[in-house]
């Protein structure tokens, strides 16, 4: 056992190793971001629950989740640099998106924070993610862009009375995101608001969060949808896509999940002009395999307006399927079918 420790130190007053020029660069280069980022980010209470925000101008309009701002209309901000805690209204929340913007009654010394484009997010690119995770205010976790363009499921949250979503093109990241991350900035090392974290993925084996799998929502929508509010006091275009339908999950005599029947056609929609009807099976969605409702929210959440998709069906009484080519239109505001 001497022999295999030889060479090995064990000393507590045994000198650290230098830190490389490298690494010595990169943790300066966290130190600044941090610095010039953090004073961007609050950290957002209401009855009793903590969420985080990103100041979005100089007015005082803080972006953050829906799912942060609930069904309150009041909240208290507390700045990154300061205790003082400062009173807030609540603007508009646009649930589809699960953003909202509230608005600090005094906006003297916030500083906003820089948007970047999220066209420019790349897989592997270094993150950091801030807020006020477990209400630790001005948190900081670090990780990766570990891939882009995920929709994801939002399960409702009737306690806060929040309706379930499904979020589009979401950034996914290494970046630890835990309860109270959700509304703050996820930051690239150019100091630009990239994304806001809103959930982390959940473990179907324990019920938990799923370690290192976040998803942030991209800040071009983010900014586009706070820019609406500001502007207009509500969402006046969704930016998403629209095929026109409602849709309900059909299972076979086992109880597993076949396909997505249509349930109702939307006289001014895509769907109808393409040829679909009431009673038509959604079995697939270009070469994605459709076997749920949910399936088709998130294959059209994952596409633009005027995008072309290929859906193909099966109509009773025959099993043939067939396909449709339907041109998308725009969810309007608010709600809207798949």
């Amino acid at each position: 056992m001497a022999a295999a420790l030889a060479g090995c130190s064990t000393s507590a007053d045994e000198p650290a190793p230098p830190v490389s020029g490298t690494a010595e660069s990169l943790e300066a280069e966290f130190t600044s971001v941090v610095h010039d980022v953090l004073p961007s980010v609050v950290e957002i209470t209401r009855d009793g629950a903590v969420g985080s925000g990103v100041v979005f101008d100089n007015h005082g309009h803080i972006v953050t989740n829906a799912h942060v701002v609930g069904t309150a209309s009041a909240f208290e901000v507390r700045l990154a640099n300061s205790s003082a805690v400062r009173p807030a209204k609540l603007v508009y929340s646009h649930a589809p998106e699960d953003l909202a913007v509230i608005r600090v009654e005094d906006p003297v010394g916030l500083v906003p924070a820089r948007f970047g484009s999220s066209r420019d997010v790349q897989v592997g690119n270094i993150v950091l993610a801030m807020g006020s995770p477990l209400g630790l205010e001005s948190s900081v976790t670090q990780g990766i862009v570990s891939a882009l363009g995920r929709a994801v499921p939002e399960p409702p949250d009737p306690a806060n009375g929040v309706p379930g979503t499904v979020l589009r093109q979401t950034i996914q990241t290494s970046a630890p995101i835990n309860p109270g991350n959700s509304g703050g900035a996820l930051v690239n090392l150019h100091r630009e608001v990239v994304g806001v974290p809103t959930l982390a993925a959940v473990n179907p084996g324990t019920g938990g969060a799923a370690a290192g799998i976040g998803f942030a929502i991209p800040g071009d929508i983010a900014r586009d949808i706070a820019q609406q509010i500001v502007e207009n006091g509500r969402v006046v275009h969704s930016g998403r896509a629209a095929l026109g339908i409602s849709a309900v999950t059909v299972t076979n005599d086992r109880g597993e999940p076949v396909g997505a029947a249509v349930a109702a056609v939307d006289p001014a929609g895509p769907a109808l002009g393409a040829g679909v009807q009431v009673g038509d099976l959604i079995t697939r969605i270009d070469d994605q395999e459709i076997r749920t409702a949910q399936d088709v929210q998130a294959e059209i959440a994952a596409q633009r307006p005027g995008d072309v998709v290929r859906l193909t069906i099966t109509r009773p009484p025959t099993a043939e399927p067939r396909t449709m080519t339907v041109t998308l239109g725009e969810l309007p505001v608010p709600g809207g079918g798949a």
